[in-house]
């Protein structure tokens, strides 16, 4: 029950730290094995969703550590989906605003993507970030402020362009 309810979320984080569908996949498992193992530690006034994420983003922080003592050779970029828009205009400029975020994105540290993505993509509160990161609610509330100001500087331009 838990991981039917928590997986999709859990899943989305860890795609959007990892970029890489298979890596999220394994380290998804990986959360759940781990919360399975601790579920006594939880105490009765924790929120369950940011425990698990506070769980996943830990994985994800081994898994990085891992791959960068243990380099494996970079595979070859597989084509996008493309997008089933209406027209063509639409498509082009949808893959081309997500390429921009995703470049954008890229340029934070691993720790601000992560907090803003918990924030934006997952809908968690500050308190819940904080929990989830490790982090006092000042911290998830500067770096949440440093991730937006950095991002608006590296869109400023795209957008300028495209207005």
């Amino acid at each position: 029950m838990i991981f039917e309810r928590h997986a999709p979320a859990v899943r989305r984080f860890l795609g959007d730290l990892f970029r890489d569908a298979p890596a999220a996949d394994e380290a998804t498992q990986e959360t759940f094995v781990r919360a399975h193992a601790k579920i006594r530690s939880l105490e009765e006034g924790d929120r369950l969703s940011s425990w698990l994420l506070g769980i996943a983003r830990r994985v994800f922080l081994e898994q990085l550590r891992k791959r960068r003592r243990d380099p494996e050779p970079l595979p070859e970029e597989e084509p996008r989906e493309v997008d089933t828009a209406p027209t063509p205009e639409a498509a082009l400029l949808s893959g081309e605003a997500d390429r921009v975020l995703d470049s954008a994105l890229v340029t934070l540290s691993q720790e601000r993507r992560a907090a803003l993505l918990l924030r934006i993509d997952h809908g968690l509160g500050y308190g819940e970030i904080a929990e989830a990161m490790g982090w006092t609610l000042q911290k998830v509330k500067n770096e949440i402020h440093r991730a937006r100001l950095h991002l608006r500087g590296e869109l400023a331009t795209y957008l300028a362009g495209v207005r």
